[in-house]
């Protein structure tokens, strides 16, 4: 078989893109101590676990779900300084996962849709808590910070 007539779908980088994506990286890479390197790969995977678990019904605290959207700021420090071929390679992937974000969340009242680190003024649809938990019918503990009554369209589920 002719290597001519087989077709891949796996984009291979340049040694100097893969250069560049590191170096973009290391400008973002996250400091203190346990701080660990992370990858394109590693970021839009936590990015889109993350994800995974707001659409499942998220099931921590307002405060740790901030702490969570950490990779999307990350992602977000680092994109326009990739390649533009790597962004554009990528860029697919990463708009799923963020159009996945939106379904699964609804943004703060009166809050502009497209500002600057739009993800963190979003809650998710869906809160899991233990029973024991639920003292009022607002807020669940843990979220009775947000500087907003919680919409109807939150639902608190146990």
């Amino acid at each position: 078989m002719d290597p001519a007539d087989t077709h891949t779908d796996e984009v291979v980088l340049s040694a100097a893109e893969y250069g560049a994506v590191r170096a973009a990286l290391a400008v973002v890479a996250r400091t203190g101590s346990g701080a660990q390197a992370h990858s394109l790969n590693s970021l839009l995977a936590q990015w889109s676990a993350l994800v995974d678990e707001v659409e499942e019904g998220y099931s921590w605290c307002a405060p740790e779900l901030n702490h969570d959207l950490w990779c999307r700021k990350a992602l977000a420090e680092v994109w326009p300084l990739l390649p533009s071929r790597v962004r554009a390679i990528r860029q697919p992937e990463l708009d799923g996962i963020d159009v996945r974000y939106r379904r699964a969340t609804i943004p703060w009242p009166d809050r502009p849709e497209e500002s600057a680190q739009w993800w963190t003024q979003r809650v998710p649809r869906r809160l899991e808590i233990e029973a024991a938990e639920q003292r009022d019918p607002d807020w669940p503990s843990g979220w009775e910070m947000m500087p907003f009554p919680r919409p109807v369209s939150v639902q608190v589920v146990t």
